[in-house]
Formats: C-alpha cells, sequence, structure tokens
C-alpha cells in the first residue's frame, strides 16, 4: 500500500479517526465509572455518618453524647483507613470524639479546606490522613439542639485506595477492550478499503488487457457508482480506434492521389529526352521517395496512438533471419539471431519489420563475415534492447551522426536512398523509444534499438 495511494488515504483517515475516537472514549468512560464509584462510596459512608449521628444525638441535648458502635470492626483498628469524628465548630482545637482507629489524630475537614456543602448540607473532598493515607471524607454540619446550640462536625473517612483499585481494574479491562476493539477496527477498515476499491483494481487490469491486445473493451459487472466510468472508458477506446482507423484511410487515399500524378509525369519524362526530362525523372523519383517516406510516418503515428498493439519479437526476427539469408546467400556472412523468449513488442508488426530489417539490411551490406543480432529485456523495465553488431569498417563519432540524418549516404558505391537509418530513428521516435549508433565489440557499427516491451 502506498503513502499517494487512494488505499492508503482512506485506510489512514479511518485508522486516524479510530485512534482519536478511542481514547477520548476511554477517557469519558473512565471519569463517569469514577464518578459512579465515588456515588456509591460516598452512600456508604453517609450510612456510617447518619449511624453516628443518630447515636449521638438525643432530644433537647445541646451536646453530643458518646456515639455507640457503629458495627464496622475497622472503626477500633489503628490506621485502618476508616475513621469517624465530632468536632465543634467554634474554634475547638481538638475533637470531643472520635474512632478507635483515629487515636490521638483528627482528620483535615473538607470544610477547613473552603469545600461549599452540597443540597443535603454535606461536604465531600479527598484528604490526606494519618501515615500518608488517602481519605474519601463526607463531613455534615449538625446542631444537636436545633439553632440554639453550637455547631458540631461529623464526619466520616474511609481509605479511597478502594476507589483507586476499583478504577485501576476498571481502567485496566477498558484498555484491553478497546485495544482488541480498535485493532478490529484497524482489521475491519483495511478489509474494507481492499474490498471497496477492487472494482478498481478489475478496471486496472481491464486496461492492462486491452493494452497488451488481449481484450477489446472493459468487460464485467462493475458496482453502479463505476459503471458510467466503464461505459465512458469503452467508448473512449472506441473512439480511438475509429480516428486511427480514419487516419489509416485518409493515408492510403493521399497516398494513392499522388502516386499516380507522379506515375504520369515519370512515363511522360521517360518519354522524351534532354536534360529537362533527365532532371524532371530525378526529381519525381525524389518526390516519391519522400512522399512515402512521410506517409509512412503519419501512418506510423497513428499506429502508434492505437491502442492494443502486440507483435511477437521472436517470430519477427527469425522471418527476417531467413529473409536475409536467403538474400545474402552468395556472400560468406554468418548471420545469428538470439531472442529472449516471450519477448513482446507494443505495436504493429509492420513497423518492427520495418526498423529492424533496416538495421539488419545496413549491418549485412557493410559486414565482412558476421553480423550479429541480440533482442532482451532486463527485470522490471517497460522496453527491450534490440542491438545489431557488425565486423564491417564502422564509423566516427561524426559519421555515425550524420548516418542517422534523412537522405544522408557515406558510401554511394552500396545500393539505397539513405533514408533507412533516419526512418528507424523517426519509428522509434513515434514509439518513445530511442535508436543511435554505437562502436561495436566487434569492431563495426552497433546499432542499438530500445523499444516498447508489451
Amino acid at each position: 500500500m502506498r503513502f499517494n495511494s487512494l488505499a492508503f488515504r482512506l485506510f489512514a483517515s479511518a485508522a486516524a479517526w479510530t485512534l482519536v475516537i478511542l481514547p477520548a472514549t476511554a477517557i469519558l468512560l473512565v471519569s463517569l465509572y469514577r464518578h459512579a464509584v465515588e456515588r456509591s462510596f460516598d452512600a456508604r459512608l453517609n450510612v456510617y455518618l447518619t449511624s453516628l449521628i443518630a447515636s449521638t444525638t438525643a432530644e433537647g441535648a445541646t451536646h453530643p453524647k458518646q456515639p455507640a458502635n457503629l458495627g464496622e470492626p475497622t472503626f477500633t483498628i489503628p490506621f485502618s483507613g476508616w475513621y469517624w469524628q465530632i468536632k465543634p465548630l467554634d474554634d475547638a482545637e481538638r475533637p470531643i470524639f472520635v474512632s478507635d482507629s483515629l487515636l490521638d489524630q483528627q482528620m483535615k475537614l473538607p470544610s477547613a479546606a473552603g469545600i461549599s456543602p452540597d443540597t443535603n448540607l454535606a461536604r465531600r473532598d479527598y484528604a490526606p490522613g494519618p501515615q500518608g493515607q488517602r481519605l474519601r471524607i463526607v463531613e455534615r454540619e449538625i446542631r444537636p439542639a436545633g439553632g440554639q446550640s453550637t455547631p458540631y462536625s461529623y464526619a466520616v473517612a474511609g481509605d479511597a485506595g478502594e476507589i483507586d483499585r476499583d478504577i485501576a481494574e476498571f481502567t485496566t479491562m477498558l484498555i484491553a477492550a478497546l485495544a482488541l476493539l480498535g485493532l478490529g477496527l484497524v482489521v475491519a477498515t483495511l478489509f474494507q478499503v481492499r474490498f471497496g476499491l477492487q472494482p478498481l483494481r478489475a478496471i486496472r487490469q481491464g486496461l492492462t488487457a486491452i493494452r497488451s491486445g488481449e481484450a477489446e473493451k472493459l468487460e464485467g459487472q462493475l458496482p453502479d457508482e463505476i459503471r458510467p466510468l466503464q461505459q465512458e472508458l469503452n467508448a473512449l477506446i472506441q473512439s480511438n480506434r475509429d480516428i486511427v482507423e480514419r487516419a489509416r484511410t485518409h493515408v492510403g487515399n493521399l497516398a494513392h492521389a499522388l502516386k499516380t500524378p507522379l506515375s504520369v509525369i515519370s512515363n511522360e519524362a521517360r518519354g522524351s529526352k534532354g536534360p529537362l526530362a533527365t532532371k524532371v525523372i530525378e526529381q519525381a523519383e525524389i518526390m516519391r521517395t519522400q512522399i512515402t517516406h512521410h506517409l509512412d510516418r503519419a501512418r506510423v503515428a497513428a499506429r502508434s496512438g492505437a491502442i492494443g498493439d502486440i507483435t511477437d519479437v521472436e517470430a519477427v526476427l527469425g522471418a527476417l533471419k531467413r529473409t536475409l539469408d536467403r538474400i545474402y546467400d552468395g556472400r560468406e556472412l554468418e548471420l545469428a539471431v538470439s531472442t529472449m523468449p516471450g519477448l513482446n513488442f507494443q505495436g504493429e508488426k509492420q513497423d518492427l519489420e520495418e526498423m529492424v530489417g533496416n538495421l539488419l539490411d545496413n549491418a549485412c551490406k557493410w559486414a565482412k563475415s558476421r553480423v550479429q543480432l541480440e533482442a532482451t529485456k532486463a527485470n522490471g523495465s517497460r522496453h527491450f534492447t534490440v542491438l545489431v553488431d557488425d565486423d564491417g569498417p564502422g564509423l566516427t563519432a561524426a559519421e555515425r551522426e550524420k548516418a542517422v540524418k534523412r537522405g544522408q549516404r557515406l558510401d554511394e558505391s552500396k545500393p539505397g536512398s539513405g533514408l533507412g537509418l533516419s526512418i528507424v530513428a523517426d519509428l522509434a521516435h513515434l514509439y518513445k523509444g530511442r535508436f543511435q549508433l554505437e562502436p561495436s565489440p566487434q569492431g563495426g557499427l552497433r546499432a542499438r534499438l530500445e523499444l516498447p516491451a508489451a
């Protein structure tokens, strides 16, 4: 999955949203659970506080009396974390009654910390207790004889470690559950993205099949959202074919329209004598050659833009070898051809024949005894390379540059029009390939031709 792919964007956005939502959910749930645990713990403390108030106040009494046992053993164990205390609020330094668990210590009350009472006139807070304990304290102000007596502070405290342990256990389980949920969501998102984008992969494979000539249009049932794209692509492919076919027709018509008048001019000139007739014949042949060359370029330009042409390289090169072996049968010339199996050219057969045929014919004309052709393709490359080597006299750098120019002939003793190498260069350029001449390891000339592979 590449960083710039649509699949990665969908997956990353979903995963990022999951990583934001799940921690926020965890924080919210832990906060709600903490409030629930605190309410439950405070309710428990309220029970003890109510029992303490009931056991120390009597009707008409102005001072609290010694409370009875609250029925909880932890209030009798020293520094157990569970305490109660009764203290006057008129600046008295020490409480009048404390639980046995508090011994000679006293608690820090919420009223002293400035905590405001709730609707039930109770104050709740966390405070440090004896020996560094963390306590949850509930405090209430009581006047034993109504509003005429001194107010007293009744406070009950419990070990807040119970709250912390409950919350810690809940947080651990919640984190484990949300981690599993997050992992499941990530896996589900990955599956959803891959499943959802499967039609796009099908379109890519279909276009590859069209480009390689295995299919003529996009086939298969696609989702409703993508079906219009399928229809438009098929229409575009068909329009491309129609344009190419019209271009071929126009090229053929133009060729016939021009060749007939040229033939008439040439025939008329051959029936006459003199320098004018000779010049007319010479220029007519040049015009015929130029028209053929440029019409071929137009024809190939139309074909190179077409979709779905594929040519077996091994079959074409084998046929060319057999043809040249017959043409140069009278010479002791060895023509060796080596082709990688399964190599295909992304283009039309006659164009490959014209390019490689020109190179082989040129090499055979100049070779002393051997011409070698090799067609290979590097792993992962979109192009294949054709190398044509001969053991002839070769060319200098300046001559190699001049040889590929249209109509340039370096030696008039050999037959030809001087257009062969320039045609190869033009065709290679039209197919977005490359053609160049190099010194050959055999001592002569090497022609390197790179063309698109299918």
